[in-house]
């Protein structure tokens, strides 16, 4: 399973990457003349086995920003360009590189900020890095951050216990229509 799935987190990557180039390349250009340098940040997270990394993102934030879970963040911190990349979740694009480089998966518990202490206990006690966090899970496409620590941490056990490539392409079917409508979304 582990060798399937990453070999499918590798072709549909490096597919995605292609096939958003354009876009990519459009929203890099609009963030540089609307908000300036830098395009992309680096938002250290934990990954698999509890180990920080740092996942790649377009800026939707003024610099001068506080690192926050999403959840959490004021809204005068983000720019307007920005609040339509985090609402249509544009944003999240350039993590593809991270599933390339084998610091994500596409399909996985989605990797928790470092200052989010509360949730990050619940993940050490039920195993949650054990796998390779993902840009799209199981407590995504049931209620993102609609749901409480512990609703994510027990959606996030139950992506590990059931996890398979059957599971996955359900979940990432499942992120579509959510990200359309852009539901359960706070920010």
């Amino acid at each position: 399973m582990k060798i399937a799935k990453r070999m499918a987190d590798i072709a549909l990557s490096f597919l995605a990457l292609i096939v958003f180039s354009p876009l990519l390349i459009c929203v890099s250009l609009i963030s540089l003349i609307s908000q300036g340098a830098p395009i992309l940040i680096g938002q250290q997270r934990y990954g698999k086995d509890g180990k920080i990394f740092k996942v790649l993102k377009f800026r939707t934030m003024r610099k001068d920003a506080p690192v926050v879970a999403s959840a959490d963040i004021k809204k005068q911190y983000i720019t307007k360009w920005g609040a339509v990349l985090r609402k249509t979740s544009i944003d999240e694009l350039p993590q593809f590189i991270n599933v390339l480089k084998g610091d994500m998966s596409i399909v996985g518990p989605r990797p928790l900020i470092i200052q989010e202490e509360d949730i990050h206990e619940l993940r050490l006690k039920n195993g949650i890095y054990d796998v390779r966090p993902g840009i799209t899970g199981w407590a995504q496409i049931n209620g993102r951050d609609e749901c409480s620590n512990e609703e994510k941490t027990a959606l996030d056990k139950e992506y590990i216990e059931k996890m398979s490539l059957l599971f996955d392409l359900k979940i990432l079917f499942g992120t579509v229509l959510p990200v359309i409508l852009r539901k359960d979304i706070k920010q």
